[in-house]
């Protein structure tokens, strides 16, 4: 169904072009379904009424039944070939419906938020609106895998060097127009949940063997199979007579006349073997078994990812190298080691069927699996991680690249060496609507380090901080940043833009601050530079210590070769810019009070506000002020 990507073509109407073969697809495919499934409950009927004449008039041979018995088996091969595709095609209609949702900014809550990431003591994360519903996780994972998921917020939470970064861009440019790829990967193992987790089975992998006898396999395959023999010809005596005489043992041979004889003692004493071992091995095969045995299905899922991963081919050098670490000392591939596995596994399962379960008994079936699973990591158990690692980093690019496709106006920035820098054109919020995201400059570095924002409440200051922060976390990841331009030193970003209070923990609004604050300070001493963005510091305590302390922390940052923003309501502090010259500059967020309404331009303008709205916003809402 791999349609040509015409890259001139916007991405709705590629997406919406899709879209529509997908449908048309599926409604082909359910007619033909459906077709299908009547044609088999014809030739099941057909069936029926040849056997009422076989069997009751005998007006036609029993063996005109072989004709239905034909045709049901080749409709049910085709039957299952049509569902297969069919719902296929059901899931290329959702792939392209949920990037047609967020095209549309109708995303929020329907993908994954990666609540499970968050951390109330990273510097950043929620500040920044990194996980949880609605979060920039949500926006950008299109991973199946946790491998894939993990991969991409660990991106988000600390940032990459500059080669690092560029070898990601790169990779990102080229995945952003492998439509059909990224395709692929969503439509693999619809049955397997998203975020299936591998971690278990990379530490099987990893662990040492509990079964130390590998050649065990086969002297207990073949008492399994002796004793299976046993147990038929036992079974089969019982069609002799009761009491056989001399001339008939004659003639039924030495064997079938020893079964006569002795009955089930044979398998009697072979069962009493093969359970002797069995209770000597349980201990270790529970534990082989334990973690695997049910992960058959998503290991599928893992060898198609695989195998759509060896079947492309590149040219940036980041999936090279990835193409490269699926390359190992062997010579069969990993999708066809990891099939094998799940193979195993398959037939592991066989052992729950009730028509098999008293013959894997009788053949030892669980010891036998074990047994040959544990050949399977003694060859190929410590390179799970590597694959699992190659696949995760594969997921977070093919998410960017997404990313990237579905926002073609969005560049990427350019890393640039030398003194702590961020210098934006038109930067906006990519979380926000474009059509009510109000673009802003800026310019931090030389000779500017900090910007000092006032200004009204609603106006804007706090977004402007994030709108910063999130692009510079998107620009440190590899990713698109919104905006016409960015360009940036490798940095450290803390933030204080969403404090708050435990009740648990017996902590203030204010002590959370001061703790978050003082983890803010202690980034500017590593050793990458630091971006702070500070938002209403200090504003839990009096104006006197507030204007202490605020200035204590922004000109020590400062001093430390740190940038960053400071918003804040108390117009006192902007007067810290007179301390710090040339390197800081305040500008503030206006807003006007018309016909009981207010207006805001969300633009940053130069200098300091000279007018509050608090006192509006009070009588507006009915306040007697």
């Amino acid at each position: 169904m791999a349609t040509a990507l015409d890259t001139t073509r916007p991405p709705r109407d590629e997406y919406t072009h899709r879209l529509d073969d997908r449908l048309e697809a599926e409604r082909r495919l359910s007619v033909r379904e459906r077709l299908v499934g009547n044609g088999r409950l014809a030739v099941f009927f057909l069936a029926v009424a040849l056997a009422y004449f076989a069997f009751g008039p005998r007006t036609v041979s029993p063996w005109w039944l072989v004709v239905p018995g034909v045709a049901f088996a080749v409709l049910l091969f085709v039957h299952e070939g049509v569902v297969r595709a069919m719902y296929r095609a059901r899931r290329a209609v959702s792939f392209y419906r949920r990037g047609l949702a967020r095209l549309d900014e109708k995303w929020m809550g329907t993908g994954q938020p990666g609540a499970r990431f968050q951390k109330e003591e990273h510097p950043y994360a929620a500040d920044l609106d990194l996980f949880g519903k609605g979060s920039l996780f949500e926006l950008l994972c299109t991973a199946r895998t946790r491998a894939g998921e993990d991969t991409l917020a660990a991106w988000l939470l600390a940032p990459a060097d500059p080669d690092e970064i560029r070898a990601r861009q790169g990779a990102v440019a080229e995945l952003r127009t492998q439509l059909d790829l990224r395709e692929d990967l969503a439509l693999l193992g619809d049955d397997v949940p998203v975020g299936v987790d591998f971690e278990p089975v990379a530490a099987w992998g990893d662990a040492p063997p509990l079964l130390r006898y590998p050649w065990l396999r086969w002297p207990i395959l073949a008492l399994g199979c002796l004793t299976m023999l046993c147990l038929l010809y036992w079974l089969a005596s019982f069609f002799h007579p009761s009491n056989p005489d001399a001339d008939y043992l004659a003639k039924v041979g030495v064997i079938d006349a020893f079964f006569i004889k002795v009955g089930a003692l044979p398998f009697l004493v072979l069962g009493l073997v093969e359970f002797a071992i069995a209770a000597y091995f349980f201990p270790a095969v529970h534990r082989v078994l334990s973690v695997v045995e049910k992960r058959s299905r998503d290991l599928a899922l893992l060898a198609n990812v695989l195998a759509r991963l060896e079947d492309a081919s590149f040219a940036s050098p980041r999936l090279r190298r990835l193409r490269e670490m699926l390359e190992g000392p062997h010579h069969e591939k990993p999708s066809q080691r990891i099939a094998a596995l799940g193979n195993l596994l398959a037939l592991l399962a066989s052992r729950r069927n009730a028509l098999f379960a008293p013959f894997s008994l009788v053949l030892m079936w669980g010891t036998q699996l074990a047994l040959a699973l544990e050949g399977w990591r003694r060859h190929s158990g410590r390179e799970i991680r590597d694959w699992l690692h190659a696949v995760g980093e594969f997921e977070a690019l093919c998410a960017l690249g997404t990313f990237a496709y579905e926002n073609p106006a969005d560049p990427f920035p350019e890393i640039v060496a030398g003194a702590p820098c961020v210098e934006g054109r038109d930067l906006g919020h990519p979380l926000l609507p474009r059509a009510k995201c109000v673009a802003n400059d800026l310019a931090l570095g030389r000779p500017v380090r900090v910007l000092l924002v006032s200004g009204s409440n609603m106006s804007g200051k706090s977004t402007y901080l994030r709108t910063v922060g999130i692009n510079v976390v998107l620009a440190l990841a590899g990713a698109p940043v919104r905006a016409k331009s960015l360009r940036l030193t490798p940095l450290a970003i803390g933030a204080t833009l969403r404090i708050q209070d435990s009740l648990q923990e017996g902590r203030s609004r204010f002590f959370a601050e001061l703790l978050r604050v003082r983890q803010v300070v202690d980034l500017s001493r590593g050793p990458l530079p630091l971006l702070f963005l500070l938002d209403e510091i200090f504003s839990g305590t009096n104006s006197h210590d507030r204007r202490q302390g605020a200035e204590a922390v922004v000109l020590g940052l400062a001093r430390r070769g740190a940038v960053g923003l400071v918003t804040t309501h108390d117009l006192t502090l902007t007067q810290i810019a007179d301390r710090l010259g040339d390197e800081a500059r305040n500008v503030h967020f206006a807003d006007r009070f018309e016909h009981g309404e207010m207006h805001f331009d969300y633009k940053a303008h130069d200098g300091v506000v000279q007018n509050s709205n608090a006192i509006a916003l009070m009588r507006a809402v009915g306040l007697e002020v």
